[in-house]
């Protein structure tokens, strides 16, 4: 049994609630998963439903946790059981999603992520940020296939042959990036609740966070963890801000140092992601995917009013990327920023 969670909510929490369940259901989850969509305006037009998510955190309320902790507790994937499942499980919701957070762990990054590593000489010690189960500190462990417009492929393979994962990313533009496999020889995450992908209740986790169809992504987040269990990288639980030194001071100094940011900025609150950023590039070198209007750290911004993820080392954007490496469109005047 859960404890009692005592959080009420305000009319203006619920409102909060009512306006984000809205918007998602009408302009993120359509095209990428009905069930979401149809369980976002469930939420939305119901005041008790919406009662019930605003009793969270604002942290907390995010479509993609509530409706995972659904699913997690096995409630039918139907567009009618979440609204059955959670009145009758209020409590038992409020506590377990409390603890909870967003951690989609997706080694399809790594494929947004290659191409600015491939930039950097090694060896590399490679630092994450929001880490979660490391899967995007494998780099040099996937096998990689850049799917062109025109229908053929760039391959990269690790040197020993084909990797058990395969992340495929479709190369849009005429551009092809330099890519080779990254020489790591440390890795280590920082998270505020990291998770080890020696549990099995991590893969549990992260295959609920994956959205009802999508295709692929539980397989791939099976791959990677067995990979990141023969190999754990080393995990710091903490705030970046605070544990950004002191990972970065156990790696071995004659690596060089990259930190990793994929996606992770924009749920730094604003004043500190400038602060972490500074701190970043003043200890290695810096791979980010980040939207453009997410912070001020870009030292080149070639196109600002673009609505997609750049990809950056440095603060230089080098292409743009789908948020989670599903797509690729490397800069044709990419230039290689000083170290």
């Amino acid at each position: 049994m859960f404890p009692q969670n005592e959080e009420v909510s305000t009319d203006e929490d619920i409102v909060a609630v009512t306006e984000r369940y809205r918007r998602f259901a009408r302009s993120e989850a359509p095209g990428r998963s009905d069930l979401y969509e149809a369980w976002a305006r469930k939420v939305a037009d119901s005041h008790e439903l919406a009662a019930i998510v605003a009793r969270l955190p604002p942290t907390k309320r995010q479509p993609p946790l509530v409706f995972a902790i659904a699913r997690l507790a096995g409630t039918p994937e139907t567009p009618d059981a979440l609204a059955a499942w959670l009145p009758a499980h209020a409590e038992e919701f409020v506590a377990e999603a409390s603890r909870r957070s967003l951690q989609s762990n997706e080694p399809l990054r790594c494929a947004a992520l290659l191409p600015a590593l491939s930039l950097v000489d090694g060896p590399i010690a490679l630092l994450e940020i929001g880490v979660s189960a490391g899967l995007c500190l494998y780099p040099d462990r996937y096998s990689y296939r850049y799917v062109r417009d025109g229908g053929d492929a760039v391959a990269l393979d690790p040197v020993g042959g084909p990797s058990s994962v395969v992340l495929e990313s479709r190369l849009r533009g005429s551009a092809v990036p330099f890519l080779r496999l990254p020489d790591v020889v440390w890795r280590a995450g920082i998270d505020l609740h990291p998770l080890d992908p020696r549990d099995p209740e991590t893969e549990r986790w992260l295959s609920a966070l994956v959205w009802p169809g999508e295709t692929g992504r539980v397989a791939r987040i099976a791959g990677a963890l067995e990979i990141a269990r023969a190999d754990p990288p080393r995990l710091f639980a903490g705030d970046a801000l605070d544990s950004l030194a002191e990972a970065a001071a156990s790696a071995p100094a004659e690596a060089t140092l990259v930190v990793t940011t994929p996606g992770v900025i924009i749920h730094i609150p604003g004043r500190r992601r400038e602060e972490l950023i500074t701190q970043i590039r003043a200890l290695g070198r810096w791979v980010t995917i980040d939207q453009l209007a997410t912070h001020r750290g870009w030292t080149s911004v070639p196109d600002p009013e673009r609505n997609a993820f750049a990809v950056a080392l440095d603060g230089q954007v080098l292409g743009y990327a789908d948020p989670l490496g599903a797509w690729l469109e490397w800069r044709p005047d990419a230039r290689l920023p000083a170290a």
